[in-house]
């Protein structure tokens, strides 16, 4: 098969019913860590899973290829198809692919393979959607990788305190890689364009699904921007799906520096006030935020599920086991 004869893959995520009842349909949105710490986890037990993950970054590989080529930034997406593949051979090897960076003195220093194999499939393929389930199908992916929006996006967020030295001042801070190291506490964001197409694919999965999670992952650059886009925002709101909040484990310097855990569901409500929340999930070991965190679950009619989910290597990292076992005794 030459460059010019591919075409979609034929039925790569076909719904599977069990002889129980219908298949799972979970969507995960996100981008970074966080997105794939969660794909890691419903992968294990969700036979539908669809990640919606945030194409504004602007750094390190992804953002050269976006300024080379015009192309959305494929680093975060890579990161979920790799959180997608299996624990068998196949699956492993084609993680360590996707995620191997090379190192030379030359231009492709700092690349990641993933990287340059999804821009290259979106050549070839002419499209953004057929060129990541094309990777899917390579990989044996356990699950589908859609972006969040079809254009590239920027974040813009106003900053207080950015400059040192002027503390209470409030300036604008744009790009998702400034934003995420501001030495400021960031206020709120916006979106670069304001009004960007959704990617349809994602709002059909958001419009079918069963469960739809926000979170973990950087709270400002990654989970907020799905809210800020129109066509995604309405999907939110309107889906029947049941809406999970998972919050983080530790603040991020400059970003959620300072926050507690009820400010995460605070600045939430602030972006998306009509959003409905069903449950909001947190790691047990929150000590004294608890209450305040119960009362603040209460106020938007959703419950609270506490659960050990920190890894035990001491990082502010979520369990991957420990997740999908708090995941799919929540979902039952």
């Amino acid at each position: 098969m030459t460059a010019g004869e591919l075409r979609r893959p034929t039925d790569p995520w076909q719904q599977v019913t069990d002889p129980i009842g219908p298949a799972l349909k979970v969507v995960a949105l996100g981008g970074g860590h966080g997105l794939a710490a969660n794909l890691s986890a419903l992968r294990t037990f969700c036979d539908d899973l669809t990640a919606v993950v945030t194409v504004a970054d602007n750094g390190g590989s992804s953002g050269r290829l976006r300024r080379e080529f015009g192309v959305l930034p494929p680093g975060d997406l890579r990161k979920a198809l790799a959180a997608l593949c299996r624990d068998d051979e196949w699956g492993r090897t084609w993680a360590n692919v996707l995620q191997h960076r090379f190192t030379s003195q030359g231009d492709l220093h700092e690349h990641a393979v993933g990287n340059l194999l999804i821009v290259a499939l979106w050549e070839l393929l002419d499209g953004h959607v057929d060129g990541l389930d094309w990777i899917g199908r390579l990989l044996g992916a356990e699950g589908r990788v859609l972006p969040m929006a079809a254009v590239p996006l920027d974040i813009i967020a106003s900053v207080r305190g950015a400059d040192p030295a002027a503390p209470d001042e409030v300036t604008q801070v744009q790009g998702q890689a400034e934003v995420a190291t501001t030495l400021g506490q960031v206020e709120a964001i916006r979106l670069l364009p304001d009004d960007p197409p959704a990617c349809p694919e994602a709002l059909e999965a958001i419009a079918r699904a069963d469960w739809v999670i926000f979170g973990p992952g950087s709270w400002y650059t990654s989970v907020l921007p799905h809210l800020l886009l129109p066509d995604m925002h309405a999907a939110l709101t309107k889906t029947k799906a049941r809406r999970c909040v998972t919050l983080n484990l530790a603040p991020q310097l400059g970003e959620t520096e300072g926050f507690s855990a009820s400010t995460y569901l605070e600045v939430l409500a602030v972006h998306a006030p009509e959003l409905q929340i069903d449950m909001v999930v947190v790691d047990g070991q929150q000590g004294e935020d608890l209450p305040m965190l119960q009362d603040t679950v209460n106020g938007l009619g959703a419950e609270l599920v506490i659960a050990d989910l920190a890894a035990e290597d001491g990082t502010a990292r979520h369990d991957t086991a420990k997740l999908a076992a708090t995941y799919a005794k929540m979902m039952q």
